[in-house]
């Protein structure tokens, strides 16, 4: 399942479901626009896995749960925790950083 954060309460998901992957992304951002497709085809792919799309600038407590530096960033998170994150715009990124979620 797919959902775009409206707040900025991104812990709140991650605590509330036991695997989490969220794409920090912009709207200024082409690549952001270029894997925001595959990150939803994923996401209807991996019904066990909560997928959130989360604006690093509008939601800047949300951007501090990973080490966001350039966009698109691809966060993983297990039990509450980040487990790895990667900056990519490849959708073989993209698929490793879940592989290695859900093989956890």
């Amino acid at each position: 399942m797919l959902e775009e954060l409206s707040a900025d309460n991104l812990q709140e998901i991650i605590d509330s479901n036991d695997t989490v992957m969220v794409q920090y992304a912009a709207s200024w951002c082409g690549n952001c626009r270029i894997m925001k497709p595959k990150f939803k085809k994923m996401a209807g792919e991996n019904e066990n896995v909560k997928f959130i799309i989360a604006d690093a600038e509008k939601f800047p407590e949300s951007r501090k749960l990973a080490n966001v530096n350039n966009l698109p960033t691809f966060a993983a998170f297990k039990g509450g925790k980040l487990v790895n994150q990667v900056q990519t715009n490849k959708i073989e990124g993209l698929t490793d950083l879940l592989n290695e979620v859900t093989n956890n």
